[in-house]
């Protein structure tokens, strides 16, 4: 088992940026690839970002390139989301998500964090 906590999240103006970072503990010797998810009251969950285990792959929805940026550092078992010009679009809680696959399916991500709010006021 894989236990993922979600931090960083937060209100914030349009504009501005946030840092979110999900930290592993439990069956982290595998590699495994990572990923962010959000999801707004009402609606489905929706792929936001997802990393390969050596961070050779990165992949992001449409809705984020050129503001969000996806990474991660091993040795801590921590991935982090960097959020830039946010919009109040972004408004949702921010799930991280682990899969043994290297995938942005959400389907394939086999472990979840609690997710962490984040607001984006106009």
């Amino acid at each position: 088992q894989v236990q993922l906590v979600e931090s960083g999240g937060g209100l914030v103006q349009a504009g501005g940026s946030l840092r979110l970072s999900c930290t592993a503990s439990g069956r982290t010797s595998s590699n495994y690839a990572m990923g962010w998810f959000r999801q707004v009251p009402g609606k489905e969950r929706e792929f936001v970002a997802a990393i390969s285990w050596g961070s050779s792959s990165t992949y992001l929805a449409e809705s984020v390139k050129g503001r969000f940026t996806i990474s991660r550092d091993n040795a801590k078992k921590t991935v982090y989301l960097q959020m830039n010009s946010l919009k109040p679009e972004d408004t949702a809680v921010y799930y991280c998500a682990a899969s043994d696959f290297n995938t942005i399916v959400e389907r394939d991500f086999g472990y979840w964090g609690q997710g962490t709010q984040v607001t984006v006021s106009s």
